[in-house]
């Protein structure tokens, strides 16, 4: 593989192609939700639509990753940029060039789409850029994720209805909350749990350096658990057709609980960090399985 392809290949790689997949499933899940509301919409501008969400995602996650590299490698990262196979200032310029991809695609889509995706990368470098990086505290946290969670789902749904003037759908509206919430008050502790050590010799105040991590597992799950029987009681009373996410959010939350209560032993640093991974990959992939299943039930 020559050096241009390779260096694009690490940057996909360090912008986490779990996150990229996650976040084409929030924009798309957005579209599918708006449906009752939309007439007709075109495939083609779904697909440019979602090609600008993720391009923004990209560049920011892929910037976070140039940002993080200290903390990244004290925690002991495997990722291009900490394992030093990725070059920080290739990893920025193409940053910059997804930004712009970004920008570009929404030539010709609904006007709204081009603040929406404007929006996300401002968020995006508040979130990791100088000079008072958001990742630096629990509360910026949750305000970039709550807010770009929104625009993600909103995207879809302007780019469904083409910009007509239609009421956002209750199902679309329940079901974003909910998937707000599970990435603020189950993804935000889950995550911690395996960089309290780098967080905290960088300076971050977050969940995870402020109640350290027997406290942060607690909180996840009961976290997860509330929300299972909140999201339940919401679909059931406002009868919107969620039933069958409900269902999958059960099996992450039951996947959640299993991996919190688990606290790494005294083995190795490598075996710790793996347990401590663990809740985070059952937080990730219950949000791909409830996308999934919202997609599969409404298209």
């Amino acid at each position: 593989m020559t050096a241009v392809p390779r260096a694009v290949a690490l940057c996909v790689v360090e912008a986490r192609p779990l996150v990229l997949a996650v976040s084409l499933l929030r924009f798309l899940t957005g579209v599918a939700l708006a449906l009752p509301a939309a007439v007709g919409p075109d495939p083609l501008t779904i697909l440019r639509g979602a090609a600008a969400w993720v391009l923004s995602i990209f560049a920011i996650y892929l910037f976070n990753g140039v940002t993080d590299v200290t903390e990244d490698r004290i925690n002991g990262s495997g990722r291009p940029i900490a394992r030093g196979d990725l070059d920080p200032r290739h990893a920025m310029a193409v940053a910059a060039v997804g930004a712009c991809l970004a920008l570009v695609a929404t030539v010709g889509l609904p006007a709204p789409m081009l603040w929406i995706i404007a929006g996300n990368l401002v968020l995006g470098y508040l979130y990791s850029g100088p000079p008072l990086p958001l990742k630096g505290s629990a509360g910026g946290t949750v305000a970039v994720l709550c807010l770009s969670g929104l625009l993600s789902y909103l995207g879809g749904f302007v780019v469904a209805t083409a910009g007509v003037n239609v009421a956002v759908p209750t199902a679309l509206v329940v079901f974003a909350a909910a998937a707000i919430c599970w990435m603020v008050f189950v993804g935000v502790p889950a995550k911690d749990l395996s960089d309290i050590t780098g967080d905290a010799a960088a300076g971050r105040r977050t969940l995870g350096v402020l109640i350290g991590e027997r406290v942060s597992r607690r909180v996840m799950v009961v976290a997860a658990l509330a929300l299972l029987v909140a999201f339940g009681l919401t679909v059931s009373l406002l009868r919107v057709p969620l039933v069958g996410v409900s269902l999958a959010m059960a099996v992450g939350v039951a996947a959640v609980t299993a991996t919190g209560v688990i606290v790494p032993g005294s083995g190795g640093a490598g075996d710790g960090r793996r347990c401590r991974r663990r809740p985070y990959g059952a937080f990730m992939g219950t949000q791909h399985l409830v996308h999934l299943t919202a997609l599969v039930c409404h298209i």
